[in-house]
């Protein structure tokens, strides 16, 4: 992939402020469903630090549109193929689907907040009934919040398990090719042996006619050196007694 692709690095920081969002929207849901008022100062401040990371997210959310446009407009310019970019545009949507669950469940508050100051009664027995709803809410709102988050993860884990699968499916396509060699091989060893052992017992029987034919004809030529030596001293004998 092409160093020059402006997604990565935008990426990397969208997951970065996503996750502490995420740890600050469960925050404020569990504050919120603890809290005996709505003025609450820890539910006021976890919801202005919740605003702030959603801004800017919101920020680099854009820069990432960006570079999902441009990387859409002209794949092949980053070494990306059709179904990269496809990705690409399926998690900016899941970001932006959770970004737009986050504001809704703000909004809903700011709602409820507005309606309670507006109608708030000076009874107690109406006070006390508004946080209760506002607690149950609230409840709601953190369980709703876990479950996407668990969806979430687990099509993380899905995506995980889908690249493990198709490693694993290499894996063995390798495998069985280095088993098919592995045969091939065998059988060329085994006619090689068989080549071997002809050849062999071909050597043994050429030696063997070598050395027969060796002694054969050194026995002859035993018998030509004798006759030689006979005729030689005869003819000695035969000068000795000349002169």
């Amino acid at each position: 992939m092409n160093g020059d692709d402006p997604f990565i690095q935008v990426q990397q920081d969208v997951t970065v402020l996503l996750q502490t969002t995420r740890q600050l929207f469960s925050s404020y849901l569990r504050i919120r469903s603890l809290a005996s008022s709505r003025t609450s100062p820890e539910l006021t401040s976890a919801h202005s630090e919740l605003e702030g990371a959603l801004a800017d997210l919101e920020i680099d959310l854009e820069d990432l549109r960006l570079a999902v446009s441009e990387g859409e407009r002209d794949p092949y310019r980053f070494g990306l193929e059709v179904e990269a970019v496809a990705k690409r545009r399926k998690w900016l949507r899941e970001v932006e689907s959770e970004l737009s669950d986050i504001k809704e469940e703000l909004g809903k508050e700011a709602a409820i907040m507005a309606g309670s100051v507006k109608g708030r009664q000076p009874t107690t027995v109406v006070s006390s009934y508004d946080d209760d709803n506002g607690s149950r809410a609230g409840d709601d709102s953190y369980t709703q919040f876990e479950h996407m988050h668990q969806q979430e993860l687990m099509r993380n884990q899905d995506d995980q398990l889908e690249s493990v699968y198709r490693t694993v499916g290499n894996l063995r396509m390798q495998a069985n090719d280095m088993s098919r060699e592995l045969e091939e091989q065998a059988v060329i060893l085994d006619e090689t042996d068989a080549i071997a052992e002809r050849v062999d017992g071909r050597l043994r029987k050429g030696m063997k006619n070598l050395t027969e034919f060796a002694r054969a004809n050194e026995d002859k030529y035993s018998s030509c050196c004798i006759a030689i030596l006979i005729f030689v001293l005869i003819l000695l004998l035969v000068l000795l007694l000349i002169l």
